[in-house]
């Protein structure tokens, strides 16, 4: 999309590559979302409550890791933006190696707890004091490598993702949460496919125009 609707060598790239050679980024061993000078590689997936109930109850968090572990394949952990030598985390509640019970209501600060922001890793929350008692849903975002050779490969996971991913949450046979997800491709996919199913509706638009200019200039 970009490259369809910004000019070439306009300033907004020009800002971009400076941007870039102040503040490189290294996927493989230093990830960091805010150093980002796009809005990168990555699947986000996010789990709501069914039944107004919380994400941190134990029946959704338990259904919440088995969503990441279905989502952190063998390529996944091959692909993923690293740092301190393990993938990053794709939500700051769960850890690297996984957290089998769920925080629990009034152990955490919200929106910040310590040095964790966690207003982008939560939503539908329920607080009282600055202390999180409950919250509707989860954002899981889950970054791949896309500053080096594995870029390429990167882009097909997230393809294969979109893919496959309806079919690993029907088999995950989810009761607890309902889970919504999209990629950093899917925009483009999204406006690719409107351009394919429009063009055909602007031919005909200039076929019913035309022959209704002819009809009236023939009476």
């Amino acid at each position: 999309i970009e490259g369809q609707f910004t000019p070439t060598g306009g300033p907004a790239k020009a800002e971009r590559d400076l941007v870039r050679r102040h503040f490189p980024t290294d996927d493989s061993q230093r990830f960091s979302a805010p150093r980002l000078p796009t809005e990168g590689a990555y699947a986000a997936l996010i789990a709501v409550a069914t039944n107004a109930t919380s994400v941190l109850q134990p029946a959704a968090w338990a259904e919440v890791l088995r969503l990441d572990e279905t989502v952190r394949d063998a390529d996944y952990e091959r692909l993923c933006a690293r740092s301190a030598g393990s993938c990053a985390s794709p939500n700051p509640l769960l850890s690297r190696r996984g957290d089998e019970r769920p925080p629990a209501p009034g152990s955490l600060q919200f929106p910040v707890n310590g040095s964790v922001f966690l207003g982008a890793a939560l939503g539908g929350v329920d607080a009282d004091g600055g202390r999180l008692l409950s919250a509707r849903a989860l954002k899981l975002v889950y970054y791949l490598r896309e500053d080096g050779p594995e870029a390429e490969d990167s882009r097909q996971w997230l393809q294969s993702f979109l893919r496959n991913i309806s079919s690993k949450l029907r088999e995950l046979d989810l009761s607890s949460i309902q889970v919504t997800y999209f990629t950093s491709l899917s925009r483009q996919q999204e406006f690719e496919g409107n351009t394919k199913s429009v063009i055909p509706l602007f031919s005909i638009t200039y076929f019913l125009t035309i022959t209704f200019a002819i009809v009236s200039c023939l009476r």
